[in-house]
């Protein structure tokens, strides 16, 4: 009878404990590239939780193949490494037993090989949850970062990507989406919202991480938007609104998801900061967010006086200003300042600024016919914009004195058409004659201060510095002050009062410049419009100059509208554009808002082709136009790029870059097109993210 063939058995190396002194390490080790975790960092590991692997050996022999009772590490070099400098430190003895696994047969390399090659790495996923168990056991963040030798952020992103929805995170575990994608819908806390925008990119062409991120934060309000920046993330927070951030992304302080909560504290704080205001005596005041660009057209501005400052203001300042300026001084031929002075050189300039912009303070009877504007500034602070008069709030004129020679009734002089002044024929006769001195007659006043206009006119027209004087003073009575009849010239200055309010028109660079510089030269000018004529005459000729520019600037009106023709006005408008070099890409940006979302498809890729390259256009015009709008924002992001009614004639634009300065931006392009790889789920091959950190040993 056959006997039954016995099953092979495997026999298992010896394991042991061997003193760390007669360890050695072996030059068979294949590992010859540092990667993961530091010596030290292991060193620091090793001592707190001890070995958690032992290391792989073989003994060493003598030439006649004796045993030496050494070993030495063909695999375990970080290991044994991370050991010898604890003995270094004196932190581990040197006759420390070391578990180890007692290899006799095969190559040593081979050894050291299948350990590293056989070795399975641990997913993202696994260390996320983990991550997230030990904090639910008890551990801090800190605790948690300090014992893996990651920085707290890292320790809070991967908490972040362990508390996505568990069905995204399955997804994720079976490799239906990259980390990038994962790390996009940690943006949003709301499960439900998350799983939403995963069946929304399903049939999607556009699974990308941005878009992502725009889906879940649709109809939020960003943390830099100054409606949040007025009532401040903290208030918000205690309000329960919720607050979207990117731990992964610059998110420029997140977004504010509950809407409705944002306007109603806004609108909560505009009209608490309006009682006090209105508690000054103010006869209206108007309240709102925003209020659209050119809003005090047509109101007269009340010139108030600064509040004069106590003694103990005066000598606060006068310190402040010395600690300037020698603070400036010491540090004046240093290439950077030390971060303590550089510091201290803006708080004090806070600290003076805040003593030149003092309240005004007005008089008391025109603060009762007067009104204020409230609303909130580009950075996010409260705006009042006090001293405003309604013409129908203004007081009554006062009826001329007879004894200026005027009756109380205005007569009309018209100009023929050589220029010459014609009285009216059927004016009423003069007096006859008595033997007191009466007043001249209305016929002969007139007869008489004609001549005397035709004199100023042609005085005037030899003297161009006289004239110059008198048309500021004309003009700047027009915008200052309202009261055109204090000047003999029939000069007049329109506003433009934009009916097609832009979004962000009342914010913009441009209106913040003329609102400071008109600001500035209101605080120039003296409160009384009869001292006018002589404050200008004690002026520069620079200043001079410099007003009449403001002022005239004012009057510019280069709007295109289709009821109002005017080619040969926006004609004029190029040639000004022109002589002053206008440059709108740094006042302008391109966005969903302000262009891309109001125009075609194809005017959207003609943007994008002429300031990133055809390459550029080609990848996104497969896109839907919405997604096509936001995409192109983007892009065109920091290009400088301007759509041609806001090019300056002459001027190169990157619409105008050459043929080959194209085709460098369109090179460059190529590398980003990857990103854009066709997939049949919802996975992209374009990131790798923490997969490539968390090499082990």
């Amino acid at each position: 009878m056959a006997t039954a063939k016995k099953k092979p058995t495997i026999t298992l190396s010896p394991s042991r404990d061997i003193p760390f002194n007669q360890l050695v390490l072996s030059q068979s080790n294949v590992r010859r590239i540092k990667a993961g975790v530091s010596v030290e960092e292991l060193a620091e590991d090793i001592a707190r939780r001890g070995i958690l692997q032992g290391l792989t050996v073989r003994p060493v022999f003598d030439e006649n193949g004796t045993e030496t009772g050494m070993f030495e590490v063909p695999a375990g070099g970080r290991r044994f490494r991370a050991l010898e400098l604890l003995v270094k430190q004196k932190r581990l003895a040197k006759t420390a037993p070391v578990p180890c696994v007692v290899r006799e047969g095969g190559i040593a390399e081979e050894d050291s090989l299948a350990e590293n090659v056989q070795r399975a790495p641990l997913h993202p996923l696994d260390q996320f949850r983990a991550f997230l168990t030990l904090r639910e056991k008890g551990q801090a963040e800190e605790e948690i970062a300090a014992t893996f030798f990651v920085s707290v952020n890292v320790v809070k992103q991967r908490l972040k990507l362990a508390s996505v929805s568990p069905v995204l995170l399955d997804i994720y575990a079976e490799d239906g989406m990259t980390l990038a994608q994962l790390e996009a819908f940690t943006v949003s806390g709301d499960h439900a919202r998350q799983e939403q925008v995963f069946e929304r990119l399903k049939a999607s062409y556009d699974k990308s991480a941005y878009a992502i991120r725009r889906m879940l934060t649709e109809g939020a309000i960003r943390a830099s938007d100054k409606r949040a920046q007025f009532i401040g993330l903290d208030a918000y927070v205690e309000a329960g609104g919720t607050v979207l951030r990117d731990l992964f992304e610059g998110d420029d302080g997140g977004w504010l998801g509950d809407v409705v909560v944002v306007e109603q504290m806004v609108a909560d704080k505009l009209n608490s900061e309006s009682e006090a205001i209105a508690a000054e005596g103010w006869k209206w005041t108007e309240v709102a967010p925003d209020f659209a660009y050119g809003h005090t057209y047509g109101l007269r501005r009340l010139h108030g006086e600064l509040v004069p400052l106590t003694a103990e203001e005066e000598a606060t300042r006068d310190a402040l200003k010395a600690e300037f300026d020698r603070l400036v001084a010491e540090h004046e031929g240093a290439d950077e300042l030390p971060d303590e002075v550089d510091e201290r050189l803006g708080e004090l300039e806070t600290a003076l600024e805040s003593f030149d912009e003092r309240p005004l303070s007005f008089d008391p009877e025109e603060i009762a016919r007067a009104g204020a504007f409230i609303s909130i500034a580009g950075d996010g602070c409260l705006r009042v914009d006090r001293g405003y008069v309604r013409p129908e709030d203004e007081a009554p004129a006062e009826p001329q004195n007879a004894s200026d020679g005027a009756t109380g009734k205005e007569e009309t002089v018209g100009d023929d058409a050589d220029g010459d002044h014609n009285t009216n024929s059927d004016a009423v006769p003069e007096p006859e004659e008595d033997d007191g001195l009466s007043p001249i007659s209305d016929r002969l006043m007139t007869e008489l201060t004609a001549h005397r206009t035709l004199g100023l006119r042609h005085a005037l027209g030899e003297h161009p510095g006289v004239a110059f004087h008198a048309a500021l003073h004309a003009l700047t009575l027009k915008v200052f002050y309202h009261y055109g009849s204090d000047s003999c010239l029939e000069l007049d200055l329109k506003t433009v009062s934009f009916g097609a309010q832009a979004p962000g028109l009342n914010d913009s660079v441009s209106a913040e410049a003329i609102r400071a510089r008109h600001e500035s030269w209101t605080k120039a000018l003296p409160k009384d419009s009869a001292g006018l004529w002589d404050a200008l005459g004690d002026w520069d000729s620079d200043s001079r100059a410099a007003l009449f520019a403001h002022v005239v600037s004012l009057s510019v009106n280069g709007v295109s509208e289709a009821w109002n023709r005017r080619p040969r006005a926006l004609a004029h408008a190029d040639q000004l554009a022109h002589a002053v070099d206008l440059d709108m890409a740094p006042r302008w940006k391109p966005t969903v808002d302000t262009f891309l979302g109001r125009v075609t498809k194809a005017r959207i890729l003609q943007a994008v082709a002429e300031a990133k390259g055809q390459r550029a256009a080609d990848r996104i015009a497969h896109l839907k136009k919405g997604d096509m709008a936001t995409e192109a924002t983007t892009l065109l992001n920091g290009t400088g790029w301007l759509p041609e009614p806001l090019r300056t004639p002459a001027r190169e634009t990157v619409a105008d870059m050459s043929a080959v300065e194209l085709a460098v931006v369109e090179t460059a392009e190529v590398a980003d097109e990857t990103a854009m790889a066709d997939s049949d789920g919802i996975a992209d091959d374009d990131d790798v993210g923490v997969e490539a950190i968390m090499a082990a040993e």
